[in-house]
């Protein structure tokens, strides 16, 4: 374990879209609780995730055990493999971006390190948890990496960074009182800029109806340069997301990095989702930048081409490519929330 504060040794949290060594994922479990009654239906859009992925980089998958990895295999039968290994890390659930390693660089060696943060699984909502909470920590032992450990709870979904010292994150999950009690909103500041190398931290206000993370950021808005955020808006004033998006648009347009004002893209919301009574937190801003590619969420929606146009003009050198995901969202979310980046050093 390293004592040490990573801001001060140099390290900072790069942005997704520098270039990746790799993406991490965690296999999900059959006897797992993020698809009920719906496994074997969100397998294909698990094997196509992986088939754009292995394109880009290596895929790195977490399995639990030696049947694990043979049920993965299986999934993934006919992919060519040489990009693709597997890593006996248990976990409970396969929400990598929440429970996984947040790699951290720096310009002299190690030029890599690990953020684990604490983990409750979304404020204890969904025990057990003990597998996904140590997850950093046995990817670090894997890839003999030094590791950091900042003593609070943080999900990967909550944070998003442009690789040059802002943070965007939001007040209605990392100031909830689920997650860290006892710390206040300004000690919460000085962890994320210890142990993530930022200055400037952005706040938006609520999250998106049906997300059970308390309002995760990777639903809402996501830098794709040092300047520019893209982020959901929803027109439908009848719309229960309509009111807290255009408060969040609103704080963005006041929002500055080094007193200079940012550039915003608007993003459409799919219609609303319902499934046994639950909305469901369909989000076109879920979106994965791997190096070559971009992983979009399709919800066979008349806003999912017009979603899929705006992200091409964003990201106009690496291939947009738009999934089904209309079964992948039961399990409340997509490609950012299953996938974590490991930078290149």
């Amino acid at each position: 374990m390293i004592l040490q504060i990573p801001a001060a040794l140099g390290y900072h949290l790069p942005a997704e879209w520098e270039l990746h060594a790799a993406t991490w994922l965690s296999w999900p479990r059959r006897e797992g609780i993020s698809f009920p009654d719906s496994f074997d239906r969100v397998l294909p859009a698990l094997r196509a995730m992986v088939e754009a992925l292995i394109e880009s980089e290596q895929v790195c998958i977490s399995v639990c055990n030696g049947a694990h990895e043979a049920e993965a295999r299986a999934v993934l039968d006919g992919l060519p493999m040489e990009r693709i290994s597997f890593h006996r890390i248990s976990t409970n659930e396969p929400w990598c971006r929440d429970h996984g390693p947040i790699f951290l660089t720096r310009d002299v060696d190690p030029k890599l390190a690990i953020v684990d943060w604490d983990y409750n699984a979304w404020g204890n909502k969904y025990p057990p948890f003990d597998l996904d909470e140590v997850v950093p920590t046995r990817v670090a032992e894997f890839l003999d990496l030094p590791v950091f450990y900042p003593r609070m709870i943080l999900e990967g979904g909550s944070i998003d960074g442009n690789g040059a010292g802002a943070l965007l994150t939001t007040e209605s999950c990392l100031l909830n009182a689920n997650r860290n009690p006892q710390l206040s909103r300004g000690e919460i500041e000085q962890r994320l800029r210890d142990y993530l190398g930022v200055r400037e931290i952005l706040w938006l206000g609520d999250g998106i109806a049906g997300d059970d993370t308390d309002g995760h950021i990777d639903d809402l808005a996501r830098f794709v340069s040092e300047r520019t955020v893209v982020t959901v808006v929803e027109e439908n004033r009848d719309d229960e997301n309509c009111e807290p998006l255009h408060e969040n648009l609103a704080r963005l347009r006041e929002m500055k990095i080094n007193n200079r004002k940012i550039d915003i893209i608007t993003l459409p919301l799919p219609r609303r989702i319902v499934r046994e009574g639950l909305r469901l937190p369909a989000s076109y801003a879920n979106f994965y930048i791997a190096n070559t590619c971009v992983l979009v969420p399709m919800f066979a929606d008349p806003n999912d081409e017009a979603a899929l146009s705006i992200l091409r003009d964003v990201f106009p050198n690496r291939l947009t490519i738009g999934i089904d995901c209309r079964e992948l969202i039961w399990g409340l979310g997509t490609f950012h929330c299953l996938t974590q980046q490991q930078p290149a050093v």
